[in-house]
């Protein structure tokens, strides 16, 4: 019943409702990421390394863009994308791309939002996010409630994917009981938790940079000695996004309705765009520019989707790896394509040492989503609770089934999506006259 209710929204309800919003608002915007993509590199990538100055009581603006981008670059960008190669076919790459240019101004908008609309809690530090602008911006608290226990609940699923796939992975290559790695990451994740955003921020400042370039020239090294192959692969998820994939090797084949549910449900978990959750991290941000911390947002788009995922889809794609591999052990489709060129303990260790440190980096920040919503709805009291309940399912999620607990997780993303995406888009004229104000007075 879950896999049929899952399948159903994450097909046509949610493909119109997605694309129509990001294509309304990229309208909207002026096409904001595409006209003025050289002036968000130079006020993003450009200003690293230089120090910022900004209102109190928040991180660095780069320490809330790493932080955000930890959430999503974490397991979905080794495991996502198999899972949805081996469930949806190779055409579900192309739909990832799609979420990814149409989300480019979905994120934006929220982020603006999600600074504009913040408030100072009581220990001095900004908070903020889709329950500031739904509730204060929009003025439906019932929507921002919903919004707010949505995500709360939705956290718990989304720890325990990371968790099985770090457990999967370490019980494949190593034999290493799933039980332990859950109780192993259990404890670590309370040591990142217990620091709060600050400590988030300075771990994923430090540490997200070097992984993710290490991460990537791997993957690229796999392609490039492979680079004869790679044609056919981009011939072969273009036609594959808009014709039924054939059954191939263990690859049972998949509808172009299959193939977009999974590469739309993948690509929106692993930008956000269109979840709102970013938008809690870059609230904290010690900025007093929205616009130019928003344009973090799109950069993290863009490294985690059009690059990463991109990557991984490739790599997984070019080795033909997707077609020996089963379903059930998709999580390892990464590792079986990279000892196809690398000695197998070199690949093992790579991708279990990328997936704990990039799964650790995703459950510190989700949990401060989660609980930061269960303290403004319930208070301080219920934040440790649901920090604890949030720390029992990565040991669960360490030893649940790969397919379920996915469906479980995009099952609860369908009901914080919705409202999130309905504010935006009620909101879009905020957005734009706070695009346009920026535009008039900074950029020449």
């Amino acid at each position: 019943m879950l896999s049929a209710f899952t399948d159903f929204i994450w097909g046509f309800p949610m493909i119109i409702l997605f694309v129509v919003a990001g294509i309304f608002l990229t309208i909207r915007l002026g096409f904001l990421p595409f006209r003025y993509f050289p002036h968000i590199v130079k006020m993003t990538l450009g200003q690293i390394g230089k120090k910022t100055t900004g209102s109190a009581g928040g991180i660095s603006p780069f320490a809330a863009f790493t932080s955000a981008l930890s959430a999503t670059a974490g397991a979905t960008n080794i495991v996502g994308v198999p899972v949805a190669i081996a469930f949806g076919g190779p055409g579900a790459l192309f739909w990832m791309w799609v979420v990814a240019f149409i989300g480019l101004s979905t994120i934006f908008a929220e982020l603006v939002l999600g600074i504009t609309y913040r408030e100072k809690n009581k220990e001095g530090k900004w908070v903020g996010g889709p329950f500031y602008y739904l509730s204060k911006g929009l003025r439906w608290d019932k929507l921002g409630w919903f919004y707010a226990f949505g995500l709360m609940l939705e956290v718990v699923p989304s720890v325990m994917v990371q968790s099985n796939s770090v457990s999967v992975q370490l019980e494949n290559e190593y034999n290493i009981s799933l039980l332990a790695v859950g109780v192993l990451l259990a404890i670590v994740t309370a040591f990142i938790v217990f620091g709060g955003i600050d400590r988030i921020g300075k771990i994923s400042s430090r540490l997200l940079p070097i992984f993710v370039l290490t991460y990537v020239g791997l993957t690229l090294t796999i392609i490039c000695i492979n680079i004869e192959r790679l044609p056919g692969v981009l011939s072969l998820i273009i036609s594959d996004a808009f014709t039924p994939t054939s059954a191939v090797g263990v690859f049972a084949g998949a509808t172009v309705v299959q193939t977009m549910r999974w590469g739309l449900a993948r690509g929106l978990y692993t930008s956000e765009a269109g979840m709102g959750t970013s938008s809690i991290a870059y609230a904290s941000a010690d900025t007093d520019q929205p616009v130019r911390q928003s344009f973090w947002g799109m950069i993290a788009v863009i490294i985690d989707t059009l690059v990463i995922c991109s990557l991984t889809g490739l790599t997984v794609l070019i080795t033909d790896v997707w077609k020996e591999v089963g379903v059930k052990k998709a999580a390892s489709m990464v590792s079986y394509a990279m000892k196809t060129t690398l000695p197998d303990w070199l690949s093992s260790l790579s991708i279990s040492v990328f997936l704990v440190f990039f799964v650790l980096a995703t459950v510190g920040v989700i949990i401060f989503y989660g609980e930061s919503q269960a303290e403004l709805l319930f208070g301080r009291k219920m934040r440790y609770f649901m920090r604890f309940v949030y720390l029992a399912a990565i040991v669960v999620g360490a030893i649940g089934g790969l397919k379920f607990v996915w469906e479980l997780l995009d099952l609860l993303l369908f009901f914080i999506v919705v409202p999130n995406i309905i504010g935006i888009v009620c909101l879009s004229g905020v957005v734009k006259k706070a695009k346009d104000e920026y535009i008039k007075e900074f950029v020449k």
